[in-house]
């Protein structure tokens, strides 16, 4: 399988109709705002280290469903969705590794008045993103280093096309929460934050920065899969330096949670 980078987009054979999920979370409360409905979608061109989803790797991985049945389970909860103010999030995997499922989804979300969010790590072809775009109220964008050399180590993938997207939501004012791992020894230089929330100063759509504590609760999926996980003996961050992160985004007049 082709990752979204290289994909050709004129060349994407995943039908319209139909795609691969994990799961979904009727009531989620933690991917944007109000009360959720979450849709995680399999394959991911990333292999963080901390990924908490690891079985989400490979679309085979997932169940095949159609736009038609997911429709029909969300509207059982639209009014919980907008009584909160919430919506439906697309996450993963890698949603825009599915692009034309996902906007499928999201096209027939708005069409009901429904609240769309795209829970995302950038990893993807411009062009390809603003098709998808398109039916997106609020992107989470997941940077998971802001030094180039952290960034592919914790992902084994560049981050130009991350950065790219980023600009480009910022180019079109399309509202975005920034999502920051804090993995310490891996991701909590303070040199790496600084420069994040510099970057983040330049762009002028950003309405919040979400700093996530570390941990291993997708640790036994790992072990499961057989596959090696790296952070065995790597902590969870202290209070203190969540604090410490968060006040340097703070320094820089970014609001920080």
């Amino acid at each position: 399988m082709l990752s979204p980078v290289s994909q050709d987009t004129t060349k994407i054979a995943i039908a319209i109709t139909s795609g691969y999920i994990h799961s979904i979370e009727t009531c989620g409360t933690v991917d944007g705002p109000g009360i959720r409905f979450v849709i995680f979608t399999t394959g991911c061109p990333l292999r963080c280290l901390y990924c908490s989803n690891p079985d989400c790797r490979y679309l085979e991985h997932g169940k095949q469903v159609t736009v038609d049945e997911l429709i029909a389970e969300i509207q059982k909860y639209t009014s919980y969705m907008k009584a909160s103010g919430g919506g439906v999030t697309i996450s993963g995997g890698e949603p825009l590794y599915q692009p034309e499922f996902v906007r499928e989804i999201f096209r027939r979300c708005k069409s009901l008045g429904i609240h769309t969010a795209l829970d995302t790590s950038g990893f993807c072809d411009l062009e390809i993103a603003k098709s998808v775009l398109e039916f997106v109220d609020l992107v989470l964008l997941d940077i998971k280093s802001f030094d180039p050399a952290t960034y592919t180590k914790v992902t084994g993938v560049d981050i130009k096309p991350t950065l790219i997207l980023a600009q480009y939501l910022s180019d079109i004012k399309k509202a975005a929460w920034i999502r920051f791992v804090l993995v310490p020894g891996l991701t909590d230089d303070p040199e790496n934050i600084l420069g994040l929330a510099e970057f983040i100063t330049k762009l002028n759509n950003i309405e919040r920065v979400e700093v996530l504590p570390f941990h291993k609760m997708g640790e036994y999926k790992w072990e499961e899969l057989g596959y090696e996980y790296q952070l065995k003996e790597t902590p969870s961050p202290t209070p203190e330096q969540i604090e410490k992160a968060l006040a340097i985004f703070h320094s820089m007049g970014i609001l920080a949670f």
